[in-house]
């Protein structure tokens, strides 16, 4: 007996891709709002994810003794990421040292302890989807489509505000950990950008290579073209010398 099930797509209705970074006025507001629910976890979450920038597996897996010394919170702190297992180093704002404390001193959390326990008794500390679903209705609360910001945006926020203020790649690489600047120029870009940048690369790719093959006194392009300045499909005859290919004529002196 055959039946005719059809399964919906899941990213049927949904905003897929990158999600864009926070701007400064939804970060007050999210803060301020937090501030007066008394919400102390998710103060110290927001602001935690805001500064150290980490992706959710890492923010997640934090525990106590990674931002405290003592009884004092960490201006500066260090983490080992666990996609890359590269280091990474982050500043603690004052504005988070005091969330942090605060979190600490009402969970009565200890040293070993995750800093973000969760309340079933399977998971040691929050997962990465219950975190997913606290981003999308801190989001809501202000306002704010939740289906266009996700954790990645809370990633991308502090790096986004920080290169257009420095306009320094290098250093945006550095705090985000990333091991190429690939990566890094991914997260400071639109999807737009990143498919003009694709395709313009892409096309000086073939003008160069179509160029080389020319000097090589052959043209190995794709149809028996090539392409010129703008762009432009030329036919290619093998009889033709390099020079006339790329557009000169030799001067003999």
């Amino acid at each position: 007996m055959e039946t005719n099930q059809t399964r919906e797509p899941w990213n049927k209705g949904k905003l897929v891709g990158q999600k864009p970074p926070l701007k400064p006025k939804d970060i007050w507001a999210i803060r301020i709002h937090l501030q007066n629910e008394h919400q102390l976890r998710d103060l110290a979450m927001f602001n935690l994810a805001i500064d150290s920038k980490l992706r959710g597996c890492d923010l997640v897996n934090l525990r106590v003794r990674d931002v405290t010394h003592a009884d004092q919170i960490l201006p500066r702190a260090m983490v080992v990421q666990r996609k890359t297992q590269r280091p990474v180093q982050f500043e603690l704002t004052e504005p988070t040292r005091c969330a942090v404390s605060a979190w600490i001193e009402k969970a009565n959390l200890k040293p070993e302890h995750y800093l973000f326990p969760s309340r079933l008794a399977k998971s040691p500390h929050v997962s990465t989807r219950q975190y997913a679903r606290i981003v999308h209705q801190w989001v809501a609360t202000i306002g704010l489509d939740s289906t266009v910001s996700g954790t990645h945006s809370m990633r991308r926020t502090k790096a986004t505000l920080i290169y257009k203020r420095t306009k320094k790649q290098r250093a945006v690489q550095l705090l985000l950990g990333h091991t190429k600047l690939e990566n890094t120029l991914g997260t400071l870009e639109s999807r737009s950008t990143m498919l003009w940048r694709f395709r313009s690369t892409l096309k000086s790719s073939k003008l160069a290579a179509a160029a080389a093959g020319a000097m090589r006194g052959f043209v190995r392009p794709l149809s028996g073209t090539i392409l010129d300045a703008c762009s432009r499909p030329i036919p290619v005859s093998r009889a033709e010398p390099p020079s006339v290919l790329l557009g000169y004529v030799p001067v003999r002196c």
